[in-house]
Parts: C-alpha cells; structure tokens; sequence
C-alpha cells in the first residue's frame, strides 16, 4: 500500500518542497532527500520569526541574556485562538567561553508569564563547568490554547492527543504538535547563533548544540536531534517510548488498564487507534525510533524506574536498534520528574565530556538468565552498585503506588574483571533489578549510568486486544 498523508495545500507544498530542497544547507536540514512532514514543516520559511532583547543580567562569572523570540505562526485563527507562538528564549554567555558548542534546554511554560530576569542557575551551572554558551527555550508547546471545534483550555498532553485525533481522522501532518514545538526549537538555535555573534551578545561563536528536555520536551529533543544537523550530542529524558506501538501494548499487557499519567490520551480515544495504518502513518512523521538512522550522535537517555507513564523495561521494544554511542541512567525511587539521584550533576558531566572531547565510558551488559546480569566497563568506575525492587503483588512500580521500596547492594568485580549481579525469582510478584556504574566526570560532578532494568519473572498477566470498530473513521479507511 502506497502511504499518502495530506500535508498542505497545492500550492504551499510546491513553496514549502522547493525551499526544503534547495536551502536545506542553510537550514541545517540533517536530510536532503526522502523528508518527512516534519522535515518540510521545520525547513518553511514564516515571516514572524524574529526576536528582541529585554533584559540583561550582569553576573559575577557570566552575563544572562533574556530574549522574546517569535518562533512562527501555526495554524489559523478560525481554528485556534493563538496561532503566533512566542517563547522567553533564555541565554547564559560565561566569561570564558571555552567552545563552540551550546547547550539548548527545551521546557515548558504557559503563555502570558512575564519574562525572566535572568542567569537561570541551572544553565549558570553548566555554564560556569564547561565553559559552554548555555540556552533555555520556554513555552514548549505554547498553551494553553483553545480550539474552535472544542471549546476547551488545553494545555500539555491534552493539545498534543487533541492534534493527533485530527490527524488521525484527517492525515493533515500540519496539525501535529510535535512540528510547530519542534520548529520552535530549531528557530532558537538560530537566535542564540544570530545573538551570540552580534556586538549585543558578545561577538561569540556557537556552531553546534546539545539538546535536553524532558518528557514532552524529550520527545522534542529527539526530532530536533533528527532533522537538524547542528545537534552534535541529546539527552532525552523520561521519554522511554521509543517503538510506541509495541511499548504501549506492553504497557497494558503489564496493568490490564491505561495508567492514568495519560488519561489525556484515552480520553481522546487514541489507544484505540494502536495497530491502525493511521496511527503507524503519525509515528512515521512523529516517532523517534522512525528516525533512529538519523540519531547516530551520542546519546544520554535518562528515566526513573517509577515512571507514572512509561514502564522501566519499555528499553527492550528500541535500545538494539539505536545507532551511534547511546548510555542510560535509570533512576531509582524516581518517577517521571527524576526527583532522586542528582539527574542534574550527571547531565552536567555527559555535556563536558562532549565539549571537552573527553572520551566516555564504555560499558556493556549480559543476561545470563532472567535472575542474572553480567557488566563490564571501562575505565574502572568508582563504584558499581546492583539495585532491585521487589513488589511481592503485581508488576507495578510506579513509585506514587509502590513507593520508594529500591535498595542497592555494592558489587566487587569477578577475577575477570566484570561485575555480576544476582537476583532470586520472588515466590509472589516481581523483581526489577539493574547495575548502576559511578565514574568519575570530567569536572566536579561524577557520571552515573546504568544498565537497562529487567524484571523477573519477565510475563505479563493481560492481553491486548486491537480495537479495529474504532479506525472506521480514520483517513486511510474513509471511503472517498
């Protein structure tokens, strides 16, 4: 079956297409042929980009710079009452600015707030460490918005299952929300490099990026990673879906139940949608793992074992299949805000390692049998820890109905060098177990990385079952 998604009208996919095509150079386009939707949308021109300085913050070892960018217009208003979206574009320049790779942080934000004053302390931080131009773009998708057809505030997951309804009844890739967050991305890029290099901003060069978010803002910090070519290095963290449609049938093979972290979701009906050509057409334009040839840049993937979303095992549906250097840092007694184990000291210490060219860990692992895990690394790290969990009911271990039940355990390498970890089958319920490696970083923080987690005994206890009435209304199945 040849795949056709309506994308935009006759005459602004010809505009869009040649521009795409021909000025993919100097829009850092990572493809030049075969682009997807996402591609074409992020590469369009729009006259409302453009952005102004409104404050200045002169520190001790730094100087923050607050921008108001306009990143672009998105949809129109006979179908959303905010189609201009505008983002606080957040800039650290340190004293010494030791390299031409920046950092770009992708958050969250309503629209409205006032504007920052500046030198937020976390890009302070980083900056003052690696010596690096350090970036937060806000307002990551601007919301809330309300919809014509729906009437309704909107704002996080609720625009984004809203907008993949639409797709999924009109195969229009446009109204994906993942576009527009993603373009506001790739257009702060362009800011910090057009401000930076100006008299205003210092006469600094920034020629390259690392990209961070979390959660949605993951999510974004994977398809900014794909399409352009300036992000030399991405942490996406608490965004373990990568193969949604299988990590998803898992997730609820596991509960029996959608977890209620993305009632948004089911209450649009999205799930149902699983299995469907229309939904495998969205995660074509949308998915990471649809891009995995592209991502072959190092990699920081970052999650809690506790995740209210996403289960800690979801690795197993993508991690192979991923190119390129790729480590992991679960984090136990963490849920989805990473509230334990210092997730800011490590970012820290991934990023002066790719600033510095310092060379990273390498570590790998093996599962003997489903009780036992074999890792190896180098260099030797300064300490190496086997955790696990137990929950002696149910394979549930979201942290806000399990707790913080982790405990960890030290372990000595074996005569060969490795480190081998142990787990007995528990006579009720489950164990989730992984290895956590602490080598010391390239500056004052250490870099903690783990293992993937297993759970044993590895069987679900539900069926998923697909929900083929629901796809009658779909693009690809509505009759002409």
């Amino acid at each position: 079956m040849t795949l056709k998604i309506k994308r935009f009208t006759a005459a602004s996919a010809l505009v869009l297409a040649l521009a795409a095509f021909s000025a993919a150079a100097e829009n850092n386009l990572r493809a030049t042929e075969n682009l997807t939707p996402l591609d074409e949308y992020v590469a369009a021109p729009d006259d409302h980009y453009a952005w102004t300085l409104v404050n200045t913050l002169e520190g001790r070892e730094f100087t923050g710079y607050v921008l108001e960018m306009t990143s672009q217009s998105w949809r129109s208003p006979e179908e959303v009452d905010q189609t201009v979206w505008k983002h606080w574009l957040e800039i650290v320049v340190p004293a010494k600015v030791k390299t031409t790779t920046a950092l770009m942080l992708i958050s969250g934000g309503s629209s409205g707030r006032e504007a920052p004053k500046g030198g937020d302390p976390n890009l302070r931080r980083v900056a003052a460490e690696t010596g690096a131009v350090c970036a937060n773009i806000r307002n990551i998708p601007n919301q809330p918005l309300v919809f014509t057809d729906d009437g309704r505030r909107r704002s996080e997951d609720a625009i984004i299952a809203y907008n993949w309804d639409k797709f999924l009844r009109t195969g229009d890739a446009t109204w994906l929300t993942r576009l527009p967050m993603t373009k506001a991305v790739v257009r702060a890029m362009d800011t910090v490099q057009a401000f930076c290099a100006s008299e205003a901003g210092g006469g600094h060069k920034v020629e390259s990026f690392i990209t961070a978010g979390a959660s949605k803002r993951g999510w974004t910090t994977w398809t900014t990673a794909a399409v352009d070519k300036r992000v030399v290095a991405a942490m996406p963290m608490v965004i373990d879906l990568l193969n949604i449609v299988p990590s998803f049938i898992h997730h609820w093979e596991t509960y029996g139940f959608w977890a209620p972290a993305i009632d948004d979701y089911t209450e649009m009906g999205i799930m149902d949608w699983i299995g469907s050509p229309e939904f495998d057409a969205l995660c074509t334009v949308v998915e990471p793992y649809s891009y995995r040839d592209r991502l072959t840049m190092p990699k920081l993937l970052m999650n809690g074992c506790g995740d209210q979303f996403f289960l800690h095992d979801s690795w197993k549906f993508y991690l192979h299949d991923l190119k390129g250097p790729t480590y992991l840092r679960y984090s136990p007694n963490s849920g989805h805000g990473l509230e334990s184990g210092n997730a800011p000291g490590t970012l820290t210490a991934f990023i002066k390692h790719i600033v510095d060219k310092a060379p990273l860990p390498e570590y790998s692992w093996s599962f003997p049998d489903e009780n036992t895990i074999r890792a190896t690394a180098s260099p030797a790290p300064k300490a190496v820890k086997l955790w696990q969990a137990t929950n002696p009911e149910k394979r549930e271990f979201r942290v806000d109905v399990f707790g913080k039940n982790w405990t960890s355990s030290d372990l000595s390498p074996e005569p060969d060098g490795s480190w081998l970890g142990r787990v007995g089958t528990p006579p009720s319920g489950y164990t989730a177990y992984m290895v956590e490696f602490t080598f010391a970083g390239p500056g004052a923080d250490d870099l903690v990385l783990t293992t993937p987690v297993r759970v044993v005994p590895d069987k679900t206890e539900h069926t998923f079952t697909l929900k083929k009435d629901a796809w009658s209304e779909g693009f690809l199945h509505k009759k002409p």
